[in-house]
């Protein structure tokens, strides 16, 4: 069965065309036009992942990615001609798993797409398969199985990338991960020289689940080096 991918873009020229490429290279591929009759698509379709521009003319694509966010754990890339590292944080904070600046290369699109594909279904076997359901550590608690993180008996709502994040963190505690390590497990090989992909959400995971990011007890940064948990 055919991966379903859902373009939100209002370029429809542009949208044809990249919808011609992706069905080229073997994916199904459903578009909207504005933000909310792409969440309703959404909704409806369930796709595999999600492109989305963020220039769009009735909600901008912060809005959509918020509101997709809330509603599913679907892989999002943000598509964009806004390429300041503002608007590249601004997505990835947002719940976006990756974003890329138009424009693009064909090959490089297919790749980023396929990476994160992979990741995702990397991540969710991994779970299933190879880890005990609950982990736990001092005051933190992971719920593989319903995806779930309790900081000190409260629940703490992760992006996927963050679960994965913290998912591959605790399955080796006690370890010094390098950063090409966790680039690789989370976000997959073409990512290994994204170190302010892994810096960002490593900022993100302690303002979480640390009771004082500024001296956190859970993971440890070895300058230079990479990071460990515990």
């Amino acid at each position: 069965m055919a991966t379903t991918l859902l373009l939100i873009d209002d370029d429809v020229s542009l949208c044809e065309t990249v919808r011609f490429m992706l069905i080229g290279n073997g994916f199904q591929v459903e578009v909207a036009h504005n933000g909310i009759s792409g969440l309703k698509k959404a909704y409806a379709l369930k796709p595999d992942a999600v492109l989305l521009d963020i220039m769009l003319p009735d909600m901008d694509g912060w809005q959509v990615c918020r509101r997709l966010r809330e509603m599913s754990d679907v892989p999002i890339i943000m598509l964009s001609a806004l390429g300041s590292d503002e608007n590249v944080i601004e997505g990835l904070n947002l719940g976006a798993d990756d974003y890329i600046v138009k424009p693009v290369a064909v090959k490089e699109l297919i790749a980023r797409i396929r990476a994160l594909l992979r990741r995702t279904s990397r991540s969710n076997s991994t779970e299933r398969n190879h880890r005990e359901p609950i982990f736990t550590y001092d005051y933190l608690v992971i719920d593989f199985d319903k995806y779930e993180v309790t900081v000190a008996g409260k629940k703490v709502k992760l992006s996927p990338t963050e679960f994965r994040l913290l998912s591959v963190l605790s399955r080796h505690q006690g370890r010094l991960l390098p950063h090409e390590y966790l680039l690789s497990e989370v976000w997959g090989p073409e990512y290994v020289s994204e170190e302010e992909y892994l810096r960002l959400y490593i900022s993100y995971l302690r303002r979480k689940i640390e009771t004082d990011p500024s001296k956190p007890r859970l993971i440890h940064n070895e300058w230079g080096v990479g990071y460990r948990f515990g």
